[in-house]
């Protein structure tokens, strides 16, 4: 008898499509997986009623909670679609005995390439390049803020991975061939080989700080990454350097950089994620001309959707199968 999987989202032409993509999928990989669309936008009450035979659940943004899942009893494994699971209460999950896994690295090349471009853009202020061009300013030191020595190259410049993890090593495999000098720094020890491949070394992270002309942050956003760049932090860096975010928001103490900014302690940022999202108008980020800020979209990529639509797919019909997930992410 074939297994329920549940793909939780809002009816409506897009999710049409995708249930039909994900059906699609799943008669490809010649599964039992009975693919179920269910309409989340219903009272919670009709969405777990509707769930009760579910083995594993696709969800469609946040709108699985924790007090849901306690009330489905076959739910083996929560599975998004995306990198980060910090909206999962993921203690309060794994007592239940649920699962729950990500996208498997579906979205590192978008998210890695993006990476790349922030550094760019923050390291030749391209904020303020486009400003000059729609006020129809051409050319010229006269339309540049300050001297030519805050416009920069990538090249010869130490980069700092601070999570080298995919997408971590995405970046690092990318920034090979911009004669970059790499280092990073993880919880995790990675294999001798993974660091040889890459050209990486692992330093301490207070060192990291002080020796990268770029920090970029790939971590999950956990309780002890939460505010891991703040005012300390800031001023480990050299003035010169450039802080790249492209995981989650709250991993940098927003206030502290943007005290960090106004004192000079270093030299601009490429954000593409904020502590609160949307974030308002006159957010402070904004002011910078030695800021860029793009609106958490690294990953819209559609070759991103199709990967990690995949995967999502696999890992469900290994538990369909009675197999074991893999990409768990495992409580902090």
């Amino acid at each position: 008898m074939a297994k329920q999987v549940v793909i939780l989202g809002v009816q409506g032409e897009r999710t049409d499509a995708a249930v039909a993509r994900y059906r699609e999928l799943a008669a490809e990989m010649g599964n039992d997986a009975e693919i179920v669309f269910v309409d989340q936008a219903q009272s919670e009450e009709d969405v777990i009623a509707q769930c009760q035979d579910a083995v594993a659940i696709i969800p469609g943004g946040r709108a699985l909670t924790t007090d849901m899942i306690s009330k489905m009893p076959n739910l083996q494994l929560v599975q998004v679609t995306s990198a980060g699971t910090d909206w999962i209460d993921k203690p309060a999950v794994y007592e239940l005995g649920v699962n729950v896994a990500n996208n498997g690295g579906g979205n590192r090349v978008a998210v890695s390439e993006h990476t790349i471009t922030l550094m760019v853009a923050a390291y030749r202020r391209l904020e303020h390049q486009l400003r000059t061009a729609r006020a129809g300013k051409w050319l010229g030191e006269a339309v540049m803020p300050g001297s030519p020595e805050d416009y920069h190259t990538l090249e010869e410049k130490t980069v700092g991975i601070v999570g080298l993890g995919r997408i971590g090593q995405a970046v690092a495999k990318r920034l090979r061939g911009w004669d970059c000098e790499l280092v990073y720094h993880d919880v995790i020890d990675i294999e001798p080989e993974v660091e040889e491949q890459l050209n990486v070394t692992k330093l301490p992270f207070d060192e990291l700080l002080a020796v990268s002309d770029v920090v970029t942050l790939h971590v999950p956003l956990e309780p002890t990454t939460k505010g891991m760049m703040s005012t300390r932090e800031f001023g480990l860096m050299k003035k010169t350097a450039m802080l790249i975010n492209a995981c989650r928001g709250p991993v940098v103490d927003e206030a502290a950089l943007v005290q960090a900014l106004r004192d000079g302690e270093i030299a601009g940022a490429g954000l593409d994620v904020l502590e609160q999202e949307p974030t308002p108008v006159d957010n402070p980020l904004f002011e910078f001309d030695n800021v860029i800020v793009t609106p958490h979209l690294a990953s819209r990529a559609i070759e991103s959707m199709y990967t990690s639509t995949e995967f999502a797919i696999a890992n469900v019909s290994r538990v369909a199968r009675g197999e074991d997930p893999t990409s768990i992410v495992l409580p902090v």
